[in-house]
């Protein structure tokens, strides 16, 4: 589900959030009088308000129900309120006893419908009425099978069905039918009955639960051809049509040519098991075919693809002309002998409960394709961030929701969720793609109160900036300063280093110097211009570095090279910055702070150049305990610490083992790494090289908003408004949104969590891939 749509936590320059998430802030009833109720109703939004006696009981269960509905129909833009009438109010609302009995529903100042409060008797049957109410054009109810045929044949050929049959109205199925209809119906046409003779008459048995079946009339061409129908077996809840849906839109067979233990799919990701045909040249079509009926029979309960066996690197055993994989991670698959179809169907179906059963315990059955997780996590780092300013700082933090102001996030290329941008007068917008967390947010803050580069314009101020004293107060956030230095003269390279400057604004300080005196500094600092020099302030020292090109990209790429350090203690967090350096990891592990004598010893190395080829770190199992997974991993059993391991993970992966009967010395050390360098080592272990991969399917979110031709148009850009406070803001969380329905096709990508490669992830802000 989507949040409040436009929230601002304080005063200054922007810095926004677009994003998509389920908000877990409690939203209570707001209490309003009858005129300041409709002075809030704005054109096209629509609101909820039940009207009552200003002294009448506010503990009545319809109102608990009411206030239990306030968030989730928030979250499709529908605001709802409690209307107090003092006695001498005297309207349509206030005036008679019955009328205080129900409840109305908006669009704007146009009333859409009336409910008696005793069909609206709890949250479930609030949401599913209004949502019904809103979208009566769209889902379409039927009693008989011929209204049913009818709107097959017109759909025939254009368009998909979702045809669900609930008991009643009101009931959690037809919420959750829907809150699918909110978010899918762009896409396929709903069709709603309550009739139970009717899901009779289509062939059903089991009439006492609700039902969904998914029509195929897209591909139907034929006017007396029947469209193909496939039946959810699941309950109706909102996870569980979600997940349906989504197989449907999976290809029905996909041809593959790899080891079938790396393979993985939508149905895969979404809990489902994946059934490999195995195929050869001689027998391809008519294994294909096979493939295809089975793929009819499995949909909506396995994926089906065929693996071409003599294309295959992988040896499939001779015998096996099935493969199954489990959705459970880790499990090895199958390889079976199944001699006909109905072997196959039987063989997933009855091993394809376990997982649907453990699925469903897994997951929270909130709307799962918004992908709100990661969100989520960063909006408490996002709001303690503006705890952490408040009073200190002219900056103003909004969040957007591209659910809402869809028509922004378009025309801000935002393709990934949350997406941060920092905008600033007179300057072009800054992208955050940091770690999203507290601290890092605060870091790229604070760097981006300066310009960067500084324009530095003497001798005596450029000392300033290499010592630190400039900009003392930003230490903390940068450890390390560059300046560039150049000859006036050499416009292009001065060029490229701001363009470097302006790119990593906000992760490290940079100054550029163009003065005719700069060989004062050049000629001091023992370097030629043009050149880089980095002032490391927690070390007090400062080293140059010649730039033999001054391309951007490159400028960069030494620019955050230099930014690590030499022997650094790994972290969850710093881990993908070193991997990026594509060497093998020399890792110490240590059960807390390292032993000075090591540390010496791996040092020493450095300077000599011996473990240039390397990248040596060190692992404080205490600050991340993980690291004991990752022993356990390699060694069985475990040895005593500190344990010094070399991991080859970029060519081979092996895993290498210092020997433990000896200690950690310059000497013994160096042999150790020539012996690896000879190959007279064995490794202890080969890691498997497995892709990482998002653990839910991608989706592309902008597509899901409604499309500028249909009558609900895309919202254009809010305006601002202003709160002094974060909790004024909280208190703000009932505003309106917008009800323009989403259409999901195949590729919101949700932000990795690390900057693995800053320059290239500039280059991509708005590719679409359609890889999961």
């Amino acid at each position: 589900m989507m949040s409040s749509s436009f929230n601002i936590f304080r005063v200054g320059f922007s810095f926004v959030m677009m994003h998509i998430f389920n908000n877990s802030t409690v939203v209570t009833l707001p209490e309003l009088s009858p005129q300041k109720y409709f002075s809030t109703l704005q054109p096209g939004k629509a609101s909820l308000a039940y009207f009552c006696q200003a002294d009448s009981p506010s503990t009545s269960v319809f109102l608990e129900e009411l206030n239990e509905a306030v968030k989730p129909l928030q979250d499709y833009g529908i605001s709802v309120a409690k209307v107090n009438c003092v006695k001498e109010e005297i309207s349509r609302y206030c005036g008679k006893e019955k009328d205080l009995m129900k409840a109305y529903l908006f669009r704007g100042n146009i009333l859409l419908r009336e409910f008696p409060t005793d069909t609206l008797f709890d949250v479930n049957a609030i949401v599913a009425h209004v949502l019904f109410a809103l979208l009566f054009n769209e889902v379409k109810y039927v009693t008989t099978l011929e209204d049913l045929q009818n709107i097959e044949n017109v759909l025939k050929g254009k368009a998909n069905i979702a045809f669900a049959y609930v008991r009643a109205i009101g009931t959690p199925e037809h919420r959750a039918v829907m809150e699918a209809a909110f978010v899918y119906g762009t896409t396929y046409q709903f069709v709603l009955t309550t009739e139970m003779a009717l899901l009779e008459s289509i062939g059903s048995e089991d009439i006492q639960h609700a039902h969904l079946y998914f029509f195929h009339c897209k591909p139907v061409l034929d006017f007396i051809q029947q469209c193909g129908r496939t039946l959810m077996e699941q309950p109706l809840t909102t996870l569980n049509i979600h997940r349906f849906i989504k197989t449907m839109e999976a290809p029905l067979l996909t041809e593959v040519a790899e080891d079938p233990q790396q393979v993985s799919t939508t149905h895969l990701q979404l809990g489902l098991p994946l059934v490999f045909i195995v195929s050869q040249q001689v027998t391809y079509e008519a294994d294909r075919r096979t493939a295809e009926w089975v793929a009819w029979r499995l949909l909506g309960k396995a994926g089906v693809l065929l693996l071409l066996r003599d294309s295959l690197e992988v040896n499939i055993p001779q015998h096996a002309n099935v493969v199954f994989k489990r959705a459970e991670e880790g499990v090895p698959v199958e390889y079976l002998v199944l001699d006909n179809i109905d072997l196959i169907v039987s063989h997933v179906e009855n091993n394809v409960h376990t997982e649907e059963i453990q699925e469903d315990e897994d997951y929270d059955i909130e709307d799962p394709d918004m992908g709100e997780a990661v969100s989520m996590a960063f909006l408490q780092s996002y709001i303690d961030v503006a705890i952490k300013l408040k009073g200190t700082s002219t900056m103003l933090l909004s969040r957007v929701n591209c659910g809402d102001w869809s028509d922004l996030c378009t025309k801000q290329n935002v393709t990934e969720f949350p997406f941060v941008k920092m905008y600033k007068k007179g300057e072009n917008p800054v992208s955050y793609a940091g770690m999203l967390g507290t601290e890092d947010l605060l870091k790229f803050i604070h760097l981006n109160r300066i310009s960067c580069p500084v324009n530095i314009t003497s001798v005596q101020e450029a000392e300033e900036y290499l010592s630190g004293k400039l900009f003392e107060d930003l230490l903390s956030y940068s450890s390390v300063s560059v300046l560039g230095i150049f000859s006036p003269t050499m416009t292009t390279a001065i060029e490229d280093f701001i363009e470097a400057g302006n790119y990593l604004k906000g992760y490290v300080i940079t100054g550029v110097y163009p003065e005719e005196d700069v060989l004062i500094l050049s000629n001091k600092y023992a370097t030629t211009v043009p050149a880089l020099l980095l002032a490391r302030h927690k070390e007090g020292r400062i080293e140059s570095i010649p730039l033999a090109s001054t391309h951007v990209q490159e400028i960069v790429q030494i620019i955050t090279n230099a930014l690590l350090e030499t022997f650094p203690e790994i972290t969850v967090e710093n881990l993908p910055n070193y991997l990026r350096l594509q060497k093998p990891l020399l890792i110490l592990f240590s059960d807390g702070s390292i032993n000075h004598k090591y540390e010496e010893v791996i040092l020493t190395l450095i300077k000599q150049k011996h473990l240039d080829s390397l990248t040596p770190c060190w692992l404080n199992l205490k600050n991340t305990p993980v690291g004991r997974g990752i022993l356990r991993a390699y060694f069985d059993p475990l040895p005593p610490l500190p344990l010094l391991v070399l991991v080859n993970l970029h060519s081979g992966g092996q895993v290498f083992a210092f020997p433990s009967d000896q200690s950690i010395t310059e000497q013994h050390l160096l042999l150790w790494l020539k012996k690896l360098e000879a190959g007279l080592e064995s490794h202890i272990r080969i890691l498997p090289a497995e892709e990482w991969k998002p653990p839910l399917p991608a989706y592309d979110f902008l597509s899901m908003m409604d499309d500028a031709t249909s009558p609900h148009p895309t919202r254009k850009a809010p305006e601002c408004m202003k709160e002094t406070d974060v909790q004024e803001n909280d208190k703000e969380q009932h505003e309106d949104k917008s009800t323009a329905r989403k259409e999901p096709v195949e590729t919101l990508r949700i932000k990795h969590w690390s900057r693995s490669n800053w320059f290239k992830e500039a280059e991509k802000s708005f590719r679409h891939d359609k890889e999961l």
